[in-house]
């Protein structure tokens, strides 16, 4: 029996042991179908598309089977050169404390290098590869949609005018929920996208069995042969074949919501199989039917009977994908925000769990109507797919420059290690940008015109914001002048008196202007500003700094990170140091409108100085976006020049 005692300690150890370990494998699943839900929406709706734009879009391909061969060996290589090695094995490890995308990694950047020399280069290749995001964000709905419904059109060519009724109807019905919330709907996106690439594997599979000579594409050999053979059509083809890497930069900008090891482990070990077999297969078709099946390989993998339904699980994942690039134009949108590079918008919470869910009204709205409007203009998905490619190489090409920027300032790599990698994916992102730019004429130009729009939004914003601050803090009065004089003469009543303020050093004009009219202070003043810092996340323990200025004086300054969303009355609840605690009913909040004045100054010129009065005049007011008390809010205004 003694011998038993041991025994058993150690079996309820390992028991204990055991449990752990299966509960950490749960739900590390349970991230992993979470992420083939969401994260590879995009690039998993690609075959709908991808290779069949390749043989039957704008450069068209002669179609025989070294052509066949080279296409899909350029698409398996392109995979495991751009999304495996360089997004998975390389940019996810550049994550902002946890999070990634491209603004997350240009605030790394900016918040760990200090060189003036070219840093300024670098902040506007991340600005400017976050409005390509924008116009992605338009075309992919459209084109993933649209090619989903154009399967009705196979099953059945007498159904071909309702392809574009049903994807508008689809599309509004897609845009409307987003105020509704999704959290509900999104518990079944790895479910749908675990059957949709689980059936177009087993179609590739079956297809694959037919004509196993279409193995023979995964060696390069044949990737090579096309370009030696055939400089020039294989050069137009790589404009088609980056199609089936698009959504690559969802692996990283995502990574923030699942972590770095359930997108790794579900991209190689089933996303992945899961596309080369569909591809593989469609490769196999058209060896064997040739260019009857070219209208849309993909649907024809499937038997007739079987081609409804499909169309069915490929419109869900056409939504899913969809849904996951607007969501992304939310959360890049916010970010974008938080570091002062857009102007306050009001931002709602769809789910009272997770503060990832959130939803934008404008961006929502302007997003459908520019996605209706490309769908009603291009008609059909093969002439979207011009415009669709430009946006995504552009993007990875900036992603190039921000990694080249990591490997050697922050991660400190040898240039032997680094150089030859860096010039792969120079080359392979610079052959495949080059080759979409001669789609330009085509429909490329919407992308990039939207691309430079954006731009200048931003950068338009971010300069005004800045000029702006320079113009108040040129007309502040000293701290130290101020109390010493005000305390004095003017009468104190008694409660709080929060003055918002964007600087932290120098007199808020809006304490000044009610000074002036109103001739009191409050027992207590505080000069408060927030600021954002280049990380996503603050702790509550460093979010508070806190000054006292003497005499019923104070200056508070609160922290927050760029992916949270400041609270203004939470936060003065943990304040202590100065005085009694913070009641809203005794406490008044003053706020400055700036109205801008556009002149000759210099700064910035006149036609950018009209666009930032503009967005100043349309931005959210600070009483919502700090969530400040609406019935203790005073604004007072008053006018700058730039």
């Amino acid at each position: 029996m003694a011998d038993l005692l041991p025994n058993t300690a150690r079996t309820d150890a390992d028991d204990e042991s055991a449990g752990h370990g299966h509960a950490r494998q749960k739900a590390t699943l349970k991230l992993v179908v979470g992420a083939i839900g969401i994260v590879f929406g995009d690039i998993g709706t690609s075959p709908l598309y991808a290779f069949r734009e390749t043989f039957a879009g704008h450069h068209h391909l002669d179609l025989d089977p070294d052509h066949i061969l080279g296409v899909i060996s350029l698409m398996f290589w392109s995979m495991m050169l751009v999304v495996t090695l360089k997004y998975v094995s390389i940019i996810m490890r550049a994550d902002n404390k946890g999070e990634g995308g491209s603004l997350a990694l240009l605030a790394l950047i900016n918040g760990q290098t200090r060189t003036p020399r070219w840093s300024r280069g670098i902040v506007l290749l991340g600005v400017f590869a976050t409005a390509l995001f924008y116009g992605d964000s338009m075309i992919t709905p459209a084109v993933s949609v649209l090619s989903a419904v154009e399967g009705l059109a196979v099953y059945n060519t007498e159904l071909s005018p309702a392809i574009l009724p049903v994807a508008i109807l689809i599309l509004l019905g897609l845009f409307w929920i987003q105020g509704l919330g999704t959290n509900r709907v999104a518990t079944l996106f790895g479910p749908v996208m675990l059957l949709y690439f689980v059936t177009i594997a087993a179609l590739g599979i079956l297809s694959i069995v037919k004509t196993p000579g279409i193995l023979f594409a995964l060696n390069p050999y044949w990737a090579f042969m096309f370009f030696m053979t055939d400089p020039l059509p294989a050069f137009l083809a790589l404009g088609s074949v980056v199609l089936a890497v698009t959504g690559a930069e969802a692996l990283y900008a995502d990574m923030g919501h699942f972590g770095r090891n359930p997108i790794r482990v579900s991209w190689m070990f089933f996303v992945l199989p899961a596309l080369m077999m569909n591809y593989m297969g469609q490769g196999a078709l058209l060896y064997r039917e040739g260019a009857a099946a070219l209208h849309s390989p993909f649907y024809n993998l499937a038997p007739q009977w079987g081609q409804l339904p499909l169309v069915v699980l490929a419109t869900l994942a056409a939504i899913i994908a969809s849904q996951a690039v607007i969501s992304g134009a939310f959360s890049v949108t916010q970010q974008a925000i938080q570091l002062g590079f857009m102007p306050r918008l009001r931002i709602a919470h769809t789910s009272a769990s997770t503060a990832g869910q959130i939803y934008i009204p404008l961006i929502n709205w302007g997003l459908m109507v520019m996605v209706i409007l490309l769908v009603l203009v291009f008609q059909t998905s093969s002439n979207l797919t011009a415009a669709y490619g430009i946006a995504v190489t552009g993007a990875m090409f900036i992603d190039n420059v921000l990694l080249t920027v990591v490997l050697f300032r922050l991660w400190q790599w040898k240039w032997y290690y680094a150089a030859p990698l860096l010039t792969i994916f120079y080359i392979v992102d610079g052959a495949y940008l080059a080759a979409n730019l001669t789609k330009v004429p085509d429909g490329g130009w919407f992308p990039l015109l939207i691309g430079f729009v954006v731009f200048t939004l931003l950068t338009t914003w971010s300069r005004g914001r800045r000029l702006v601050q320079d113009r108040l803090r040129e007309a502040a009065m000293p701290i130290p002048v101020f109390v010493a004089s005000a305390a004095n003469s003017a009468v104190r009543v008694p409660g709080t008196a929060v003055f918002m303020t964007s600087t932290p050093d120098g007199v808020p004009h809006a304490l000044l202007h009610n000074l002036k009219h109103n001739k009191v202070l409050h027992e207590r003043v505080i000069l408060l500003t927030v600021k954002i810092k280049d990380v996503p996340a603050v702790e509550d323990d460093c979010r508070i700094k806190m000054e006292d200025l003497g005499r019923g004086f104070f200056r508070l300054v609160l922290y927050y990170g760029f992916m949270q969303e400041p609270d203004v009355p939470a936060a003065l609840k943990n304040v202590t140091g100065c005085g009694q605690a913070f009641r809203m009913m005794d406490t008044s909040f003053f706020l400055a409108r700036q109205t801008l004045l556009a002149s000759a100054k210099p700064g910035m010129p006149l036609w950018r100085e009209k666009i930032f009065a503009w967005m100043l005049r349309n931005a959210e007011s600070a009483m919502e976006f700090f969530r400040l008390p609406t019935n203790r809010v005073v604004e007072l205004g008053s006018q700058v020049e730039i």
